[in-house]
């Protein structure tokens, strides 16, 4: 039970959700470009995750912009640095041992290193997981198309959507929700109003 233990120990208690905006960027020389970027910000829920993101780019960028996706991410802990151009994403095997079984089980974790290239990202992957107690294997180390990392710092950073901006309700359609695991993502996307109205209105007949 022990090596049970340690292994579950280091995942974070926070959740991180990816969360995809489209905007116009202008660059140095004055020239403008459509870009996609993907943010990571540790959040509560969806409507969280929204609110969060969309008061970092109200500092980030000049005039509209749209979160285009917001799912949650299978990354469990990162590993900031001052000095890091590039985020790595890093899977882990953790081995433990199924006591019912009698054999090992490899349990696999994501964690996002930052580091200036795969070498540096490597150590310091290595550093950040010293405290963990059971053997594990580094499967896989690559630059991800994470730009930046939002983390909870205080209160402050969780106030209501600004009246002025578009929800994501309004440009996503259809709930999607996958049940969770470490391997895989949650998508989300809002509500259709019109989809839901149908399903009150039948309701109503079948009560009648």
């Amino acid at each position: 039970m022990k090596n049970i233990f340690a292994a579950q120990k280091f995942i974070s208690m926070q959740t991180w959700f990816e969360c995809k905006v489209k905007y116009t960027k202008v660059d140095d020389d004055g020239r403008e470009r459509k870009v996609n970027e993907t943010y990571l910000v540790d959040a509560v829920t969806f409507t969280d995750a929204e609110t969060r993101i969309i008061q970092q780019l109200q500092t980030m960028v000049r005039g509209e912009f749209i979160v285009d996706n917001i799912k949650k991410s299978n990354i469990v802990e990162i590993f900031p640095h001052e000095e890091g151009e590039w985020w790595y994403k890093a899977k882990i095997a953790i081995v433990t041992i199924d006591e019912k079984a009698g054999k090992e089980k490899k349990i696999n974790n994501y964690f996002l290193v930052a580091a200036d290239d795969i070498k540096q990202a490597l150590q310091r992957l290595e550093d950040g997981l010293s405290y963990i107690l059971v053997p594990y294997q580094a499967t896989s180390l690559a630059v991800c198309n994470i730009i930046d990392v939002f983390p909870y710092f205080g209160d402050n950073v969780n106030q209501p959507v600004p009246s002025n901006l578009k929800p994501l309700g309004q440009v996503t359609k259809k709930p999607v929700f996958e049940d969770e695991d470490l391997d895989e993502d949650i998508v989300y996307s809002a509500d259709d109003d019109e989809e839901n109205e149908d399903i009150e209105a039948e309701d109503s007949d079948d009560q009648e």
